[in-house]
């Protein structure tokens, strides 16, 4: 018995995701180009549920992380999206204005235009270690182009997406916004969305991307990886070590953009990790703190552990930087550890972290450091910390990463007018800014025939003086 009702629940929730898309499918077929009025509309509302439910969204994140620091949620996630909110509804009419584009030599009186259209309807899947941040930055860049969405938000952040979806149709009308608490991800993929953006790991975005293959669906991936860290030998370490661990320690180390692993000179190593140990425990005097987060589930803590655990049988040096903490198994509180002596094999430098363990490698020429990097997959970030611009270039023009931030971490991420994405395995497409506008729109080209050209002095049967003119126009140099 309950085995069919739950069969039924899921039912429900497949019929009521396709119930949802014909409307906003029906929607759009009847206003296929939302006025700029009607987009600054809904930016506005959008706005208006963060700002005017801040207090309840940072409880619901707390609810599903089990703990998560208040300040975080407020910093990381509500203030940026606001903000970028705003940044775009000043520059949405801009955005929208038909680009003028030039015209080939023999058309030469008449014109040309790229014109940005909504796609449709859109569905964004976004994952739980910032649930609000990585549903609402797509969703800003989809509204802005003038499309409807659909949001499916993780298993993991079912408090707040039941908030949300409780907000949201309070503000719009299902056919313009809806966020579905409970359909699975395999079951929203395979919906004939016009875009889909997924945020989450590599192997579900493959799983997305199939699925969004089946249907024709273009899809913008953001998928994390390991985002390597440099600090070249000009660079002051005990300042990069403080903004290196800030970046790290956020969130528990949750956070796809975090500095994975971090190169440092074999003769400042010491250093780094003396300035390390002072640093994070003055933020973090004990992990049990509201400061710090928990590890989101059981599953990731557990295979924190084991990634510690492995790092260390084989032979890496473990370095707690919070004096006298201990791992919190009830409240899943991980302590910040930095792994030395690190090797290839380990779990650590395998697979993406996502958590508060930081393995350091040492070189002594920077070819070293360009060769590791490039020798593995695309990473969705690369921090650089150097005040000399040739070793900047150096080691940015010889890799390639989804962003970039130079002389501290992820900060990239927060620059409206950067697009955010990734590169190979860490991810395609981008959103945020102009480029998310463009992401999620139609850039349309117009051409409008002059009323008079050239082009009937080539119509068959092709003779000798058209041959003449043919090789004439290719050898023509304006």
């Amino acid at each position: 018995m309950a085995q069919t009702a739950q069969l039924r629940r899921i039912d429900v929730v497949e019929n009521e995701a396709q119930r949802i898309f014909q409307l906003q499918r029906d929607a759009y077929l009847r206003d296929p180009y939302p006025s700029l009025e009607e987009r600054k509309k809904r930016l506005t509302a959008l706005e208006r549920i963060l700002v005017d439910n801040t207090d309840a969204i940072v409880q619901a994140i707390n609810q599903d992380f089990g703990h998560r620091c208040a300040e975080e949620s407020k910093i990381l996630e509500i203030f940026p999206i606001v903000d970028g909110i705003r940044d775009t509804r000043r520059r949405l009419r801009k955005w929208m204005k038909p680009q003028k584009r030039h015209v080939s030599v023999l058309f030469a009186t008449g014109r040309n235009r790229l014109l940005p259209q909504p796609k449709g309807v859109v569905g964004i899947v976004s994952p739980w270690n910032y649930p609000l941040f990585l549903a609402m930055g797509p969703l800003t860049s989809a509204l802005a182009a003038g499309n409807r969405a659909m949001i499916k938000m993780a298993a993991n952040s079912q408090n707040l997406a039941r908030l949300l979806a409780d907000k949201f149709s309070e503000a719009y009308n299902e056919d313009t916004v809806a966020i579905l608490p409970g359909v699975r991800a395999s079951d929203f993929s395979t919906l004939p969305f016009d875009h889909m953006c997924f945020t989450g790991s590599a192997d579900v975005g493959r799983t997305v991307m199939r699925s969004a293959a089946d249907n024709l669906t273009p899809v913008t991936l953001e998928l994390g990886g390991k985002s390597p860290t440099i600090i070249c030998d000009d660079f002051n370490i005990e300042e990069a070590a403080s903004r290196i661990m800030y970046s790290k320690c956020i969130n528990a180390g949750q956070t796809c953009l975090a500095p994975d692993y971090l190169f440092v000179p074999a003769d400042k190593r010491h250093q780094f990790v003396e300035a390390a140990k002072k640093v994070v425990p003055e933020r973090y005097p004990d992990t049990n703190d509201p400061s710090y987060t928990s590890i989101i589930d059981e599953k990731s803590y557990r295979r924190l552990r084991m990634t510690l655990e492995d790092a260390e049988a084989k032979g890496a040096t473990i370095v707690p930087l919070v004096p006298d903490s201990s791992f919190n198994d009830v409240m899943r509180k991980f302590p910040p550890h930095l792994v030395l002596d690190v090797t290839d094999d380990m779990m650590i430098m395998r697979e993406e972290i996502f958590g508060p363990l930081y393995p350091i490698k040492t070189y002594d020429d920077l070819d070293e450091v360009i060769e590791y990097v490039t020798t593995r997959d695309r990473p969705l970030g690369f921090y650089v910390f150097s005040n000399d611009k040739g070793k900047q270039d150096k080691l940015i023009y010889s890799t390639i990463s989804g962003g970039v931030t130079i002389n501290n971490c992820i900060m990239h991420i927060a620059q409206h007018d950067l697009p955010f994405g990734g590169s190979g395995a860490s991810g395609m497409g981008h959103y945020h800014g102009w480029e998310g506008f463009v992401e999620f729109s139609k850039m349309r080209p117009i051409h409008v025939n002059p009323w008079f050209s050239m082009l009937h002095m080539f119509y068959p049967p092709y003779t000798g003086r058209q041959e003449q003119m043919i090789d004439l126009t290719i050898k023509y140099k304006p």
